[in-house]
């Protein structure tokens, strides 16, 4: 019940981790393939912030 106004910080990484795979994206279709591969590494660092997040056991 008390959960109700908590807000989920995985949410905000999981969004974050979604716009920067569509950057990635958007720069490889343009042919500029530094940048999506730069894209990619900082997607990654979010992915495993999302992963570490989702290993911390969540207290009731």
């Amino acid at each position: 019940m008390f959960r109700l106004f908590k807000k989920d910080p995985a949410k905000k990484l999981r969004e974050q981790y979604a716009r920067l795979l569509e950057e990635a994206r958007d720069l490889q279709r343009m042919g500029n393939i530094k940048g999506f591969a730069l894209k990619t590494a900082e997607a990654e660092e979010v992915a495993k912030q999302l992963e570490a997040l989702s290993d911390k056991p969540t207290t009731s």
